[in-house]
């Protein structure tokens, strides 16, 4: 478990995405860095319009409820409307900013796999975000970081070697570094969930059973091409 931030005030870590559909992998994401981290609580903020891939194939309505059901009796988890509520493209950089105005001082880490972290260089003000937030990346038992390190763009490489957190534990400052931490290798995909469900198989034991009874009940998708 982690220790409480030094400035007075326990980090909150925010993930984002199209959870479409949410799945036991963003969960166990949220759950194993929580406890590392000492967060006080996670904040799933489900994408509206998200400007680097296809629109989500169901509706925010739909993609919040999931994520709503998904975490409900978890007190460490909180579900955050604000990017379905905004209109036009969804950006990282326009959220940590409204939570930062919302929150004042306290330490926000953003919350990403090792992938995600790779393409950082196509997202909006991306530099800018570490005036933010942490940056924590999350990788599977056995990664070779000097093999992520060696992949990223030269930018990006270099701050990454900048940022990188040299010590156990949460930094002192309240933004600014990249942290990593191994997590459980959990080789769930919401796009292989949509593709079950479109052919009628049962994805039952990759997400919980209460989105996939959401699912069900608004027959989300199915009969169609999975993305």
């Amino acid at each position: 478990m982690g220790t409480p931030h030094l400035s007075g005030f326990a980090p909150i870590g925010i993930l984002g995405g199209t959870f479409d559909p949410i799945h036991f992998g963003h969960l166990r994401l949220a759950q194993e860095l929580a406890d590392a981290l000492g967060l006080a609580r996670v904040r799933f903020i489900p994408t509206g319009t998200p400007p680097h891939r296809n629109s989500p194939q169901v509706s925010g309505a739909h993609r919040l409820q999931m994520v709503a059901v998904a975490i409900a009796g978890n007190p460490l988890f909180e579900a955050d409307d604000r990017e379905i509520r905004r209109e036009g493209i969804s950006y990282t950089y326009d959220t940590l900013t409204e939570l930062r105005e919302e929150l004042g001082e306290g330490p926000l880490c953003l919350l990403m796999g090792a992938d995600a972290f790779g393409a950082l260089t196509t997202w909006h003000r991306w530099q800018d975000l570490f005036d933010l937030a942490h940056v924590v990346i999350a990788h599977r038992p056995g990664f070779r970081l000097q093999e992520l390190q060696a992949a990223l763009p030269a930018p990006l490489r270099k701050i990454y070697l900048q940022r990188l957190a040299r010590v156990p534990g949460m930094p002192r400052a309240n933004a600014g570094s990249i942290l990593t931490r191994e997590i459980t290798a959990l080789d769930i995909s919401a796009t292989h969930i949509r593709a079950m469900l479109a052919r009628g198989s049962s994805p039952r034991y990759l997400a919980p059973d209460t989105v996939l009874e959401y699912i069900d009940h608004n027959q989300l998708y199915k009969d169609r091409d999975a993305r």
